[in-house]
């Protein structure tokens, strides 16, 4: 007969304890691995919901109209672009990331080839007999002109390649992309452009710069600018000056649209946190440096004065 105090009914004892505990952590466990997989389901529901979204602007700007020769001698206008969806790609040879994207716009003109027309913008200064053989050997299905200042300036101006305009049937731009980007996000546009059907929710916005910088003018809001606790009318002041005041990191923006155009430059975001400074402690805004006298024509240089 054991007692309760023997030491074979306290070995039983523990042993059931490490059992009870071994059972609970076990539970602990696989409620938190539950727990952790309904998260990850849930947040990968939600990325792939975020990634079905299509945004065009709600006030779309017709694209600049232009007649320019491809690079085979056929002409390129804006005049026949009308019941078509259209990318206006700008681009260059010696681009990582347009050589990149080639390939997803070739297989795009071919699968789309009767609702859809890409036009490519070249900004090599080589000129079209080195810009022909590298679309021959990339097998580019889609006409090509040679960019001119006055396309580039039209469209607001390309600091980055690759950009490209997305333009609708009715000849208005709706989108434009800067950098790389996935094929399926072109294919989703092409498609609810072209009135196919197409699985994802549009979205519209209204262009204050993100598609044509002029338009920088009319946003509220600007990228890592933080306006809190400023009044109305203080940050219409700040907004005023942020579309007044040069950007001088090299842009010749203005620090709203070095803002939009480039969220990542350091020093619009610098100088944009201390035009916010100055009108929050009222500050008047500074003036400009003096304009420095042009000497004319055959004057001679004065001697400084005397002391």
């Amino acid at each position: 007969m054991t007692t309760s105090n023997s030491p074979e009914t306290k070995s039983r004892r523990t042993l059931l304890i490490l059992v009870i505990a071994l059972v609970v952590t076990a539970g602990l466990g696989l409620a938190s691995s539950i727990y952790a997989l309904r998260r990850a389901r849930s947040a990968s529901a939600s990325s792939a919901a975020n990634a079905n979204v299509i945004r065009f602007a709600k006030n779309p700007e017709a694209a600049p109209a232009f007649l320019l020769h491809d690079i085979n001698g056929k002409i390129v206008s804006t005049a026949d672009w009308k019941g078509k969806v259209v990318i206006l790609n700008f681009w260059a040879t010696w681009c990582p990331p347009c050589r990149e994207e080639i390939p997803e716009f070739v297989q795009l003109q071919a699968k789309y080839k009767d609702k859809l027309l890409i036009v490519g913008a070249s900004e090599d200064e080589d000129g079209p007999p080195k810009v022909q053989q590298f679309v021959q050997r990339y097998g580019m299905n889609y006409p090509i002109v040679m960019a001119t200042k006055e396309l580039i300036d039209n469209y607001g101006g390309v600091p980055a390649l690759p950009t490209s305009f997305l333009i609708d049937r009715e000849g208005r731009i709706v989108q434009k992309h800067t950098g790389l980007y996935e094929y399926e996000v072109y294919d989703r546009e092409v498609r609810a452009l072209a009135g196919l059907p197409v699985n994802a929710r549009i979205e519209t916005f209204e262009d204050n710069g993100q598609i044509f910088l002029k338009n920088a003018a009319n946003a509220t809001e600007l990228p890592d600018v933080d306006f809190s606790g400023l009044t109305a009318d203080q940050k219409k002041e700040a907004l005023h000056r942020l579309n007044a005041e040069g950007c001088t990191c090299g842009c010749k923006l203005t620090l709203a649209e070095c803002r939009i155009n480039d969220s990542s430059c350091p020093i619009s975001k610098a100088a944009a946190a201390e035009v916010v400074k100055r009108v929050r402690a009222g500050q008047p805004e500074p003036d400009p440096p003096p304009a420095t006298a042009a000497p004319q024509p055959g004057a001679q240089p004065q001697p400084a004065p005397k002391t």
